[in-house]
């Protein structure tokens, strides 16, 4: 690879995905991956999130991506782990906020970005798991609705020392954060997989995460994300996008062409995916990720 083609990447925020699937309950391999992850100069690391999965055995006929076999950290209690041994940036991709207690959310979040020294994005979205929700308490079916309000009340909380907030979901009276974040407020992302989903991102996100690749169907996300900020009144241009790009057959040279991709569709932001590709163990995962950085030049 060139270094002309390098440095063109490198315009865009390189991260990783952290391989909660397979990575497993260990801790030192948890503290050996964020290590490397820094030594190897990636910029963040990004964390999916699920609480509990269901048991196939019990929920017949179960599609879901994930079961309850399937080892998943929580993102916001790894986060103070590794804000204590390492400086990368720390990102959600995404926390399932509906399913939560907005209020507490604040309060980790807020956590998070003050042990990080303001490294931290907060991605949250709806989620897909209705039993998840259900073990947790709350209400699947109007969960985007809930979501709205709760963007609201969360950077009324990272921004003001006391807070009076009702509205159709949320009450607070009179109650606030100590201490407060270092990010005021701290930049909200959006998971978007729909029309509404879009919509929702250009009125109100910091940045969003597609889960379509570049081409055809992210041209019209884009566009309707751009479209929905317009109308709320926001420059489109200050909204980032993270793309993610899946190690895979074609290694190196599929990484570089997939980057090259997010960078030509405008991606702020991407993350580099090392899960589902048959790595056996960490240090797998980080072999993969260390040819990546060396044809980057990180």
């Amino acid at each position: 690879m060139k270094a002309a083609s390098g440095d063109k990447l490198r315009a865009m925020q390189i991260g990783v995905v952290f391989p909660q699937t397979e990575i497993g309950a260990d801790a030192g391999a948890v503290r050996a991956y964020a290590e490397r992850v820094e030594q190897l100069n990636f910029a963040h690391v990004l964390a999916y999130d699920h609480v509990v999965g269901a048991d196939p055995a019990v929920h017949t006929g179960w599609q879901g991506p994930y079961d309850v076999h399937t080892t998943f950290h929580e993102p916001m209690v790894l986060f103070g782990y590794l804000a204590a041994i390492t400086s990368l940036e720390l990102v959600t991709g995404i926390i399932i906020l509906p399913q939560r207690q907005t209020v507490l959310a604040a309060k980790q979040a807020a956590e998070v970005d003050l042990l990080t020294a303001g490294r931290f994005r907060f991605g949250v979205g709806l989620g897909w798991n209705a039993v998840e929700y259900e073990a947790l308490g709350k209400d699947f079916t109007n969960r985007g609705r809930r979501l709205d309000e709760q963007v609201v009340l969360l950077r009324r909380l990272w921004t003001e020392p006391t807070v009076t907030f009702e509205g159709t979901y949320e009450r607070v009276t009179g109650a606030g954060l100590a201490p407060m974040p270092i990010q005021r407020p701290i930049p909200i992302w959006f998971g978007a997989a729909s029309p509404a989903a879009y919509r929702r991102a250009g009125r109100l996100a910091d940045g969003w995460f597609p889960q379509v690749p570049p081409g055809p169907k992210l041209d019209e996300a884009r566009a309707e994300v751009e479209r929905a900020a317009r109308d709320a009144g926001r420059d489109p241009a200050t909204i980032g996008m993270e793309g993610r790009v899946t190690w895979g057959e074609g290694g190196v040279e599929k990484l570089i062409e997939q980057l090259g991709r997010w960078r030509d569709a405008g991606a702020t932001h991407v993350a580099i995916n090392t899960m589902g590709a048959g790595l056996r163990s960490v240090d797998d995962h980080l072999r993969v990720l260390a040819e990546g950085a060396a044809a980057l030049q990180l």
